[in-house]
């Protein structure tokens, strides 16, 4: 640079300089720009040496770049100084603006601090400005381009050309070059952090698009099916998406899917189940129309996507084919409550009939039974359930209209409705089916025994218990066999469910045991329909080629409420003994 006693500044260094300027906002890194600023101060400041030290996030400040000396970059490039030894040495010297000039009068003192510099020793100056080889001088570099912003860095000077500290103009120039510089490393990491920021957003979108990628192909590909359905507003529920394999399950297009929901399809028993999976999420097992209108079990499990701000935006269901699944359950159902032989229901399944029938407590005197029920007395049969409650209230299930526990006399129940208000209601008393399809509630009506006088019909229909014992069928067994004795089985459990109403239950209760429950007969009919089982019975059976005969003993029992299904099975067992003892041999035998 010129020396301060020139009366003028060549053109030619201040285009230099500007050149020099220039030159800091095209470098197209952060290293680039660091390196670039210490040439600037070789090529257009007039030094043959300069260091760019650059704070770290840590507070301590790297040498970043070394400008002028390979020996002097070898040394010191990489090397940290810490952020206290720094702030020491742009506290104490000269100040000149923004510069700290140390004078190598003063700056012994920083000779074991562990800031990396480049200094050789040399002879006192033989004039007041001329350069010592232990001067230092230095320009900080704050963001706002002043000392009140923050210190991103240092640049140190050092062996001016001319040899001499610098004048008024190499000062204005080393600090208006540190603004420039500050200017251009604060640029250069604002493009470095978005070249991040847009490399780690693009990553982001490609991880986005391959996770959307492999969601559509699980979704589309997916062996069972799967659906996506709207939440909220006035579609809800209804479907967005359905792949494949679900409208291969429904027989239905995909596009027809898109016009209804779950709720459209669904089975109308099983609405509450649906309605109750849909708002809490989880499993549930229910049937869907397919569209010939036949209905297949599946199991639904859903998954509620939510937004944290919004709350939920859609809900994703897997529909899993579970109809082979159902029909083994029921087949096993049914073998475990029926009799492999016959097929009639077993022993467990007449008692669990029986039981559901009665409740354990006996009616009271001038209680209604259920032919006063049945004919319009119910509101006189809502007086035989105590329970607190109320009308329309809920809790304990009285008869007027309560919801939650059932409580008929004490033959309590768990009164359910699924769908809420209005929807049908399924009545389930512990050892009993449950009783539903379209109706609100069934309530429990009292059984009632006919009075013991045989010689009087007073008109009183109850549930009648026919114990039907074989004639001769041990006979039967011991000549010709257990195959026989078998064939004979079926064949009279054949005659017998087929002299029976729809809705009675005949069953086998073991060997050569079976079980009438028939509802709403009074004694005669009672009679009467053991004699017309025991007529279908008595004709001959064809086994093998051979006509064998048995015959039956009936006893006829009556079930009431207060009596357990064991007490009501034996007092129909002890009937049929005496009428087997009261008739003659040759009647008890057929043939």
């Amino acid at each position: 640079m010129e020396t301060e006693s020139e009366p003028y500044i060549r053109l030619a260094t201040l285009r230099l300089l500007h050149e020099v300027v220039a030159d800091l906002n095209t470098a197209r890194s952060l290293a680039d720009t660091v390196q670039t600023v210490a040439d600037g101060v070789i090529a257009g400041l007039g030094y043959e040496l300069s260091a760019v030290n650059l704070v770290r996030p840590d507070g301590d400040l790297i040498v970043a770049a070394v400008g002028g000396s390979a020996g002097a970059e070898a040394l010191m490039a990489g090397r940290v100084g810490s952020r206290a030894s720094w702030e020491r040495r742009l506290s104490m010297g000269d100040r000149w603006g923004d510069l700290r000039f140390i004078p190598y009068t003063e700056g012994w003192v920083l000779d074991e601090d562990d800031v990396p510099e480049w200094h050789t020793p040399g002879p006192a100056p033989r004039f007041p400005d001329e350069w010592h080889p232990m001067d230092r001088l230095l320009a900080p570099m704050y963001t706002a381009g002043g000392a009140g912003g923050e210190l991103i860095g240092v640049i140190s000077v050092d062996r001016p050309r001319n040899g001499r500290r610098p004048g008024a103009w190499g000062r204005e120039a080393l600090q208006m070059y540190a603004f420039h510089a500050a200017t251009a490393i604060g640029n250069a990491r604002l493009r470095a952090n978005m070249q991040r920021a847009l490399l780690r957003l693009e990553r982001e979108q490609q991880a986005l698009r391959a996770s959307e990628e492999s969601f559509r192909q699980a979704f589309e590909y997916a062996p069972s099916g799967m659906a996506i359905a709207e939440m909220g507003g006035d579609h809800h529920g209804r479907l967005l998406r359905a792949n494949d394999a679900l409208c291969r399950l429904l027989g239905r297009t995909a596009s027809a899917l898109r016009r209804c929901s779950f709720y459209d399809l669904v089975h109308p028993e099983d609405m509450g189940t649906l309605m109750r999976t849909s708002a809490e999420g989880g499993r549930a097992e229910l049937r869907l129309e397919r569209r010939d209108g036949s209905f297949v079990w599946v199991s639904l499990r859903n998954s509620v996507v939510a937004d944290a701000a919004d709350g939920p935006r859609f809900q994703l269901t897997h529909v899993e084919d579970i109809e082979e699944r159902k029909r083994h359950e029921l087949q096993l159902a049914h073998r475990a409550s029926h009799d492999s032989l016959t097929g009639l229901p077993n022993s467990a399944e007449l008692r669990a009939r029986l039981g559901g029938r009665l409740c354990a407590h006996p009616p009271r005197p001038g209680e209604p039974g259920a032919r006063d029920a049945e004919a319009g007395g119910l509101s006189r049969a809502y007086d035989a359930f105590d329970g607190p409650g109320g009308p329309g209230g809920a809790g304990v299930f009285d008869g007027s209209g309560g919801a939650g526990v059932f409580d008929g006399s004490g033959g309590a129940g768990v009164f359910e409705r699924p769908g809420g208000s209005g929807g049908a209601g399924v009545f389930e008393r512990p050892g009993g089916p449950a009783v539903g399809g379209g109706i609100s509630y069934e309530p429990h009506v009292h059984a009632i025994a006919p009075r013991e006088d045989d010689d009087v019909d007073d008109g009183h229909k109850g549930l009648a218990v026919l114990f039907c014992d074989l004639d001769g069928f041990k006979s039967i067994n011991d000549r010709f066999g257990h195959h026989a004795g078998d064939a004979v089985l079926i064949e009279v459990a054949r005659r017998l469910a087929g002299g029976v109403r729809e809705g009675d239950t005949v069953a086998r209760l073991g060997g050569d045991e079976f079980v009438v429950l028939a509802d709403g007969l009074g004694r005669a009919d009672a009679q009467d329909l053991a004699v017309r089982l025991r007529n279908a019975i008595i004709p001959p059976i064809r086994v093998d080629g051979r006509a064998v005969r048995v015959g039956a003993s009936f006893g006829i029992g009556w079930a009431s409420c207060g009596m357990t299904a064991e007490e009501v099975l034996h007092s129909a067992d002890q009937r049929m003994y005496v009428e087997k003892r009261s008739r003659a041999k040759e009647r008890r035998r057929a043939g």
